[in-house]
């Protein structure tokens, strides 16, 4: 029996806490490593069949469910379709090799917010739960707003926020140049946004992919105007390129 651990704050946000859903052993596993890998995110329980997640979901209260598609005794889509008839409102990310226009409507019709095509490597995941965690957010941010209080354009552009992260991925998408990754270039501007400033190392420190690749997606969105360069001139050496956010960005600095 999986134990509950206490919800904890990590760095400024109160924890969000995973169950992966997932008949296989080893991939239950590669999951859970990379849930780990990711701030902000714990997995507290593995369910290997539906009427387990069931359970599990009623016992633990998970914010964020990983779901297969393919289960023992009944599918994951299936699954999903329970947890939203009895009113349970958790995050879910379907990952699953399952790539049928069928199951992808039926995801997105019962309220899936994300669905990964196995199999997949670990800044994709990164990127979702990153997504999951910034949605929530702004829903928070429209709860804080003292009641009676509302400006219409106010409570429209928290709204617009909940809904934005979808469509600004399927933006980034459309303009990426061949060879580079939405989810990874997603990773990238979320932990840009994150930090406000990184240099191409700690972009790669920070989303897990090598440094050179990490460059690669900062220039092309340096190139575009999506974010601003900057030129900091240390004691020795070449001066190192630094990457602002775009609300922060300005000109390059000689």
């Amino acid at each position: 029996m999986t134990t509950v651990p206490e919800r904890t704050e990590h760095t400024g946000h109160a924890e969000l806490t995973v169950l992966v859903v997932e008949d296989d052993f080893m991939v239950a596993s590669i999951h859970t490593r990379f849930v780990d890998r990711v701030d902000g995110f714990r997995v507290v329980g593995v369910a290997a069949t539906g009427s387990q997640a069931l359970e599990e979901t009623a016992r633990l209260s998970p914010d964020v469910l990983l779901l297969d598609v393919h289960l023992p005794d009944f599918s994951g889509i299936e699954l999903l379709r329970r947890l939203r008839g009895r009113g349970d409102d958790a995050d879910v990310i379907v990952i699953t090799a399952a790539r049928e226009a069928d199951t992808v409507r039926a995801a997105a019709a019962g309220g899936a917010a994300h669905y990964v095509v196995k199999p997949f490597p670990f800044e994709d995941l990164a990127a979702r739960l990153d997504d999951v965690r910034r949605s929530r957010d702004a829903l928070a941010r429209i709860d804080r707003r003292p009641a009676g209080q509302e400006h219409r354009d106010d409570v429209q552009a928290g709204i617009d926020e909940v809904f934005s992260h979808q469509s600004g991925a399927r933006e980034t998408r459309e303009r990426l140049p061949k060879g580079l990754s939405p989810e990874t270039a997603h990773a990238v501007l979320a932990a840009l946004a994150e930090a406000g400033e990184l240099s191409a190392t700690e972009c790669a420190d920070a989303i897990g992919v090598s440094r050179v690749s990490a460059r690669r997606y900062l220039e092309h969105f340096a190139s575009t105007g999506r974010i601003g360069v900057r030129l900091n001139y240390g004691t020795a050496g070449r001066p190192e390129r630094r990457y602002r956010a775009a609300e922060s960005a300005r000109p390059d600095q000689p």
